[in-house]
């Protein structure tokens, strides 16, 4: 396989994914995301606004969210986010620092 061709699978791949989590699965919290893979949407929306700072192209936290989201973050929290337990709340404190502040350092 050529490199463009792999290219564009990994970007149907990816666009899938994200069509995935914002249409079909809505009702998947990020937190359980976080919780249970290490990775939520935040995560998928930073690595798209990292990928195009890489490439010179200036994006912010706020406009890589809404560019995955398709909406800004806020208003996606406000459709879709439920209240977290507790519990969940622990559980995630422990996901985030082994999944991303340990990736950023």
């Amino acid at each position: 396989m050529d490199d463009q061709t792999r290219i564009e699978i990994e970007a149907a791949a990816f666009r899938r994914l994200q069509r995935h989590l914002m249409q079909d699965r809505q009702d998947v919290q990020n937190i359980d995301m976080m919780n249970l893979a290490g990775f939520c949407r935040n995560c998928l929306s930073r690595w798209y606004q990292e990928a195009a700072n890489e490439r010179g192209i200036e994006m912010t936290k706020d406009e890589g969210r809404a560019a995955y989201y398709g909406m800004p973050s806020d208003d996606w929290k406000a459709k879709f986010q439920t209240e977290a337990s507790p519990e969940k709340q622990a559980e995630f404190e422990v996901a985030f620092k082994e999944n991303v502040l340990d990736e950023k350092r």
